[in-house]
């Protein structure tokens, strides 16, 4: 009969081999990027060591939005509304993330959405970006209010392929000028962004204090202690400003107002049409009227955005307003989304719902923060692991057979 009473493990004394075995050296190893980067595993875990990483006005600076940032909040509920249908039995032992994104094979459906005054983010700016772009064989946008040129970055990474993002600037002749320039040095898509009449009222920003270049003061010194490597490689390398039009003190609204034209119009778009020879994109498009008009003005792509919650507070929320957009302008026009996009399979979700391809904003630059252009290799290699993840979980071996039934975006369920 079994016995009742309990099994006793005789003891003895641990040897060294014993404890080799379970002990992992590289816990013990002093921290570096590369143990840094490694242990994140999401780009909730990039945006947690970014936060760490630079002074907190410069993160607040990206993770904020416009006023209550309601926005913000709306579109990233709108991915946990998605519900996934998975089919089954299905051969996914190789998965296609390939597409073709305004005439050009791209290796994932991803472009890197244009981003201003990337050098206060890490002191490698707008290059890093774009070589990790080049690698991943992805798009990357230079944006107007880049800290870079248009030359310098087409001579630091020549071989990615390279779209400009534009504003209009009440200077008519300094754009045209940028556009010139854009075309000359290689940049095969022209990005117009028509969302930003005024800046929207950033409150991080102004809670902070937050000035382009950031000055010293008390807080800052107390900051200085705190991130020390961020202000010595801002402080030893060359100084932060905008490369499309020089120097510049003060708040990033104040910068907007003065430069940006609310007078814009449609008739604008066709001048822009008849200088750019290349593919046009519309980037803010948030309504499927204006969608339908600027296809029929020349674009060839629309970018459904609300500027990644950082302009007018409350507005649509671009995954929302995407089917919408995508069975008006049929196949007349490509269809972006952008805002929200988090994780592989929020990319497999906007794809499902009927965009070409979405754009990343936030989502590099936490890499970026957390590590420099080994930090947005990090972000980009997340994003292709989860993608490729979800589209095998899908039963789908190629993204281009994503649309349609696998995924359906229920009613929201957030504020």
């Amino acid at each position: 009969m079994p016995s009742d009473e309990p099994i006793r493990r005789r003891r003895r004394r641990p040897r060294w081999s014993d404890l080799t075995e379970v002990i992992d050296p590289r816990a013990f190893a002093p921290p570096t990027t590369e143990r840094r980067l490694a242990r994140a595993h999401t780009l909730g875990d990039l945006r947690a060591i970014a936060r760490r990483r630079v002074p907190r006005a410069v993160f607040d600076y990206v993770d904020g939005g416009a006023e209550s940032e309601v926005s913000m909040a709306r579109a990233r509920a709108a991915y946990r509304d998605v519900h996934f249908h998975p089919a089954v039995l299905r051969d996914v032992s190789e998965v296609a993330l390939d597409r073709v994104l305004l005439g050009k094979n791209s290796a994932l459906p991803v472009v890197l959405a244009p981003t201003g005054y990337t050098r206060m983010m890490h002191h490698e700016g707008e290059p890093a970006v774009a070589r990790a772009a080049a690698r991943a064989g992805i798009p990357y946008t230079l944006s107007t209010m880049g800290t870079t040129s248009v030359e310098e970055l087409a001579a630091a990474e020549p071989t990615g392929r390279k779209w400009f993002q534009l504003y209009l600037w009440r200077d008519r002749a300094a754009g045209e000028s940028l556009v010139e320039r854009a075309l000359a040095a290689g940049y095969d898509t022209l990005v117009l962004t028509v969302d930003t009449p005024v800046s929207g009222a950033r409150l991080r920003d102004v809670h902070n204090g937050l000035t382009i270049p950031p000055m010293i003061g008390p807080r800052t010194l107390a900051d200085m202690a705190i991130h020390p490597r961020w202000w010595a490689n801002l402080l030893t390398t060359d100084p932060l400003k905008f490369a499309s039009f020089g120097s510049w003190k003060g708040t990033a609204a104040e910068l907007a107002d003065s430069l940006f034209d609310p007078s814009t119009g449609i008739d604008d778009l066709h001048w822009l049409r008849a200088a750019w020879p290349h593919s046009l994109v519309v980037k803010g498009i948030q309504t499927v009227e204006d969608a339908r008009k600027v296809v029929d003005a020349g674009a060839d792509a629309v970018v459904v955005s609300n500027h990644g919650g950082r302009q007018l507070d409350r507005a649509a929320t671009p995954l929302r307003v995407l089917p919408e957009v995508r069975a008006a302008v049929g196949e007349h026009a490509e269809v972006f989304v952008d805002g929200g996009v988090r994780s592989g399979a929020d990319i497999a979700a906007a794809i499902a719902l009927g965009a070409s391809g979405v754009l990343v904003g936030r989502a590099y630059l936490y890499g970026l923060m957390a590590g420099g252009e080994r930090g947005v290799d990090r972000a980009l290699s997340i994003l292709r692991t989860e993608l490729t993840r979800t589209l095998r979980l899908l039963g789908v071996a190629d993204i281009a057979e994503l649309p349609g039934r696998h995924v359906t975006l229920n009613e929201s369920t957030g504020r």
